[in-house]
C-alpha cells in the first residue's frame, strides 16, 4: 500500500466509525445576514465591511449549549470556521488585530467552542480559509473571487504573496499550538492557479503533521468542491488531504481510487441554503431529509458534515434546533446503523438503503411496499432479523404470492399482514438483519 494511503487509512480511523458531524459557519457576516460571501457577492469594500466588527457582540454565545445540541443529535464531531474568506478570526490571532478579542464581545470564540465540545465527548476540528480578502498582499483585481476583482486602482503591483503566505503559516501555527489538540484541519479552498504550490501545500503540510503528526486533513489545499485532486489516484501527493470534500451534493456512487477502493470522503450540506446565518433563508430540511441524506452518504462509504449558521447573538436558529432534536431522537435508536458502517456492496434496493457493518445488514426501508418487503437474492442467507429501534422479532415471510419468487427473502412489520401495512417509523424504518456465516 502507498505510504501516504498507509498513514490516511490510519489517520481516519475514528473520522470512518464517526459518519455524522457538524460544521458551524460563524462571523461578522451574520451581522448583514445575507450569507457568508457577502462582501464578494456585494463587491464590499474593506471599509464598507469592517464596521461590522464593531457591531459583533456574540451575547448569547454558549458553546456549551452548542456542544450539547450536537451530542444529541447524534454528532461525533464538530468543525468551526476559525477563520473565513473575510479575514475575520474567531480567535485571539497574535497576526492581526481583525478579530473577535478586539470585537466588542472581546472573546475567544475559537478556545470556547474547543474546550466546551471536548467537554462533550466530541471530536474538534477548526476550518481555516487560505485565501484572505482582507491581507494587503492577498491579490485583489483581477482575482477570481475577492471583493475589488473589477476596480483597476486596486492593482496587484505591489503586492507580495510571499507576504501573505508567511501570514497564513503563521496563523495555521498558532492553531495548532496554542489551542490543544485538533481532529480535523479543514482547509478552504483552491480555484484556478490558486492551488498546490501556489499555497506552499507541501511545507504546509510537513509543518502540520510536524506539530500535529494525527490531525485529519481536508483534500482542498489541491482540489476543490469541483475536482477531488490526486487523493482519487493510487499516488496521491502528500498533500492530497485525509478524506475528500463534495459540497452541497451526494457523489452518486460515494467515492473511490481508480482502482475501486474506497476512499475517506464527506458531503458538506448546509440545513437550509445558507453556510452563514442569512435572515431571509427559512427553507430547511426536514429531519426526514437529514436522516435519509445521512443513511445516503453512509451506504457509500462516507460523512456527512451538516452545516449550522448561528446568528450574529450566537444563537443557532430555532428552525436547526428542532431539526437536530429530531434527528437526535432517531439517532438515538437508531445509531447503530451508521456508526461504523459503510457500504453494504449489494444493489440499492427499491424501498431505501442498505448499510452495512461486517455480517450485519441494517435495511433502512423508507417507503411503503405493495405487499411484502423484498431483500433480492438473500433467500437462505439470513440467521435473524431484528427491528432495530427495539430488537422485535421480524419473521421472514412465506406468504403464498411470494414462492414464485423463491431466490429472495421477504418479510412484513405485522406478522399477521398480507398486505401493505405503516411503517413503523415514517422517517427510516431499520432492520438489523444477520447474515449467516459464508
Amino acid at each position: 500500500m502507498n505510504k501516504v494511503v498507509e498513514e490516511r487509512t490510519r489517520r481516519t480511523e475514528w473520522y470512518r466509525e464517526a459518519r455524522f458531524g457538524m460544521f458551524i459557519h460563524w462571523g461578522l457576516y451574520a451581522i448583514p445576514a445575507r450569507g457568508e460571501w457577502l462582501r464578494s457577492t456585494e463587491q464590499l469594500t474593506r471599509e464598507e465591511y469592517e464596521p461590522f466588527k464593531d457591531e459583533f457582540t456574540t451575547e448569547n454565545y454558549n458553546p456549551k449549549e452548542w456542544a450539547r445540541m450536537a451530542k444529541e443529535a447524534g454528532m461525533k464531531y464538530a468543525v468551526l470556521t476559525a477563520k473565513h474568506h473575510d479575514g475575520f478570526c474567531l480567535f485571539d490571532s497574535k497576526l492581526t488585530d481583525f478579530k473577535s478579542t478586539n470585537a466588542p464581545c472581546g472573546r475567544d470564540l475559537v478556545r470556547e467552542f474547543l474546550e466546551a465540545f471536548r467537554e462533550e465527548g466530541i471530536r474538534v476540528g477548526l476550518y481555516y480559509s487560505v485565501i484572505d480578502w482582507r491581507h494587503p498582499d492577498f491579490p485583489h483585481y483581477g482575482d477570481m473571487h475577492h471583493p475589488m476583482r473589477n476596480r483597476p486602482e486596486y492593482s496587484n503591483e505591489n503586492r507580495n504573496f510571499d507576504n501573505y503566505l508567511e501570514y497564513m503559516f503563521g496563523q495555521i501555527k498558532e492553531l495548532l499550538t496554542d489551542y490543544g489538540k485538533l481532529d480535523v484541519m479543514w482547509f478552504d479552498f483552491s480555484y484556478g492557479n490558486m492551488k498546490c504550490d501556489t499555497w506552499k501545500a507541501k511545507e504546509l503540510i510537513e509543518m502540520v503533521r510536524s506539530i500535529q503528526p494525527d490531525v485529519i486533513i481536508d483534500n482542498r489545499l489541491e482540489g476543490s468542491g469541483e475536482n477531488a485532486g490526486s487523493i482519487r489516484t493510487l499516488d496521491p501527493t502528500p498533500y492530497s488531504g485525509d478524506f475528500a470534500s463534495p459540497e452541497q451534493m451526494i457523489p452518486p456512487a460515494g467515492i473511490r481510487d481508480e482502482a475501486g477502493n474506497p476512499i475517506p470522503w464527506e458531503s458538506c450540506i448546509t440545513l437550509n441554503n445558507n453556510w452563514g446565518y442569512a435572515a431571509h433563508d427559512h427553507h430547511y430540511k426536514s429531519a426526514k431529509m437529514v436522516i435519509h441524506m445521512l443513511v445516503e452518504c453512509v451506504s457509500k462509504g462516507g460523512n456527512l458534515l451538516l452545516n449550522v449558521g448561528p446568528n450574529a447573538k450566537g444563537e443557532i436558529p430555532e428552525e436547526s434546533v428542532a431539526i437536530l432534536r429530531e434527528v437526535g431522537a432517531w439517532m438515538k435508536k437508531n445509531g447503530k446503523s451508521i456508526y461504523g458502517c459503510g457500504y453494504a456492496e449489494l444493489p440499492k434496493p427499491e424501498w431505501g438503503r442498505f448499510t452495512r457493518r461486517g455480517n450485519v445488514l441494517y435495511a433502512h426501508v423508507m417507503e411503503e411496499q405493495a405487499g411484502a418487503i423484498c431483500l433480492e437474492d438473500m433467500a437462505g442467507k439470513i440467521e435473524k432479523m431484528r427491528l432495530l429501534s427495539d430488537n422485535s422479532e421480524i419473521k421472514q415471510a412465506n406468504y403464498w404470492n411470494l414462492k414464485e419468487f423463491s431466490q429472495n427473502a421477504f418479510f412484513f412489520f405485522n406478522p399477521h399482514a398480507s398486505d401493505c401495512y405503516p411503517l413503523p417509523d415514517e422517517l427510516d424504518t431499520v432492520v438489523e438483519i444477520y447474515l449467516k456465516e459464508e
